[in-house]
């Protein structure tokens, strides 16, 4: 549960960066708390997308990833984060993505938060 937990946190402060660096990813709210609570739950939202659909789509698109040496990856983690982006909307969750070069973008950035993230909060693995 605890691992659960801190890779929620680090999703949520990956998704942070994101917002803050790039423009067309945008976060809305009436106060500091609202706003927290969105990235916490999109967050969620994100954790259980990448957890659902991203193996099923990274094994379709298994082809496509050998031919790209891998950067097919940066595609695929796009359209997750777009998933989340309609998701939250549904939802009806601030948290909006504009177009497809920002989740591209996007996408790239959260990687690498989350991954620098995941290296420094404990792990019980």
């Amino acid at each position: 549960m605890t691992n659960f937990l801190i890779k929620t946190l680090a999703n949520a402060g990956a998704l942070a960066v994101a917002i803050w660096l790039i423009g067309d990813i945008t976060l809305t709210g009436d106060d500091t708390g609202r706003k927290a609570l969105t990235l916490i739950l999109v967050a969620l939202i994100f954790g259980v997308v990448n957890f659902v659909v991203k193996p099923v789509v990274k094994l379709l698109s298994l082809p496509l990833l050998v031919l790209s040496l891998g950067l097919f990856t940066l595609v695929i983690n796009a359209l997750m984060l777009l998933l989340t982006s309609w998701l939250a909307d549904t939802v009806d969750l601030s948290f909006h993505v504009e177009g497809f070069w920002t989740a591209v973008l996007g996408g790239l950035v959260i990687s690498i938060v989350s991954w620098a993230l995941n290296m420094i909060l404990p792990d019980n693995d």
